[in-house]
């Protein structure tokens, strides 16, 4: 859910310079790698292999930053799948981290509402260039703010200029309280724009609270069934979900999630909340594998029309940093040349990175805390960018 866009402009660059001098060089090992560990000394399952850069790009987080835990799919030029984890899966128990656990991806969601949104387009049934008031008529007026002014195009791609939500909750409530998406929308609302409709570019998950309500207002139907059963079931996607009204838990195996409440506080355990304040902008649980599959297949044509995705993928830009944001999506440079593209994605428990680039190579890595110092963040970027290099 809480993405942090607004640093994410500094944070891209730093995140390339990561993955080239934080990390050692990637080294390719001779065979699928699945390394656990308790206190982050993880191994190959060859011996004889050459140390492995994303291992020890995870292990360093659990070891140095103080990450509970880490896990990675990765998926290399030669087709080869590797799974990793380092750090425990449990601080209560000390279990180990389960391979390819399920884990909250939080805004990675907006890439499946945006999905949604722009099949309604090629079905004809959605405008990019309509305006909100069209679908959702009197819905967005305050003070500053006109929905006869906003359009599709502007919610999917960030530029509609709506203040975020976001930054008005309560973390620490979050876990049991429950959030109508209208409710978010108000809190919303009683801001003031950040900036004039297609401005520039400026994160705000109240953009995707609209596009969810559109796509059930266009649809008669719940978004969730409409992910599930546009995205979700289409794709195989086995274990990924969209958690329903009251749903705290996780389903199946998957790292316990932790938060702290001030910066030098203990690491207090969030695995089970209610991610409703999440909705559309950020609500979903999944794997690395399973995202890895969605972006790959999407970025094949398997769930848009050539039109809508080349819309997706017009990108305006994040700052300098040579990032673009699509239509609930984003391209990010690589060290090693080119983009890969993906979203992220943060909520109480977890941080998710992760893409995929236009060859095929995958990656998706998790934590099981938002990490208070940002930096951790950067380097969490760098681990990305040094799977999708090597």
């Amino acid at each position: 859910m809480r993405q942090r866009i607004r640093h994410m402009a500094l944070a891209l660059s730093a995140a390339v310079v990561a993955g080239t001098g934080v990390l050692a060089p990637a080294q390719a090992t001779a065979s699928s790698t699945s390394a656990s560990s308790t206190s982050a000394s993880s191994t190959s399952a060859s011996s004889t292999s050459r140390p492995d850069s994303v291992r020890q790009g995870l292990e360093a987080l659990v070891r140095a930053d103080g990450v509970p835990a880490a896990l990675a799919t990765v998926r290399d030029r030669d087709g080869r799948i590797r799974h990793y984890t380092a750090g425990a899966g449990d601080l209560a128990t000390g279990a180990k981290v389960p391979v390819d656990g399920q884990v909250r991806i939080g805004s990675n969601t907006k890439t499946f509402t945006a999905v949604v949104v722009l099949q309604l387009v090629g079905e004809g049934k959605v405008d990019l260039d309509a305006k909100v008031d069209d679908y959702l008529p009197g819905l967005v007026r305050a003070e500053g703010v006109d929905g006869r002014t906003i359009t599709v195009r502007q919610l999917l791609q960030h530029t509609s200029g709506l203040a975020d939500y976001e930054g008005l909750l309560d973390e620490a409530s979050l876990r049991d309280r429950y959030f109508e998406p209208r409710e978010l929308l108000d809190l919303a609302l009683g801001q003031k724009p950040a900036f004039a409709p297609g401005e520039k570019f400026g994160y705000s998950s109240t953009n995707y609270v609209l596009a969810g309500l559109i796509v059930q207002r266009v649809t008669g139907r719940p978004l969730a069934e409409e992910i599930d059963r546009r995205v979700i079931r289409r794709l195989g996607l086995r274990h990924t979900y969209f958690p329903a009204a009251g749903d705290r838990a996780i389903r199946e195996p998957h790292p316990h999630g932790y938060r702290k409440d001030t910066p030098d506080g203990p690491l207090g355990d969030f695995t089970e909340m209610d991610p409703s304040a999440g909705w559309a902008a950020g609500q979903m649980i999944s794997t690395g594998s399973d995202l890895n599959r969605f972006l790959s297949e999407l970025l094949a044509g398997n769930l848009l029309p050539p039109a809508q995705l080349a819309q997706m993928r017009t990108t305006v830009p994040i700052g300098d940093t040579g990032a673009g944001a699509g239509l609930g999506i984003l391209s990010r440079p690589l060290s090693c040349g080119g983009v890969y593209w993906g979203h992220g994605g943060d909520i109480p428990g977890y941080e998710t990175r992760g893409g995929v680039t236009d060859d095929g190579r995958a990656v998706a890595v998790a934590v099981t805390t938002v990490p208070t110092d940002y930096g951790v963040t950067e380097r969490l970027e760098g681990i990305v960018d040094t799977a999708l290099c090597r």
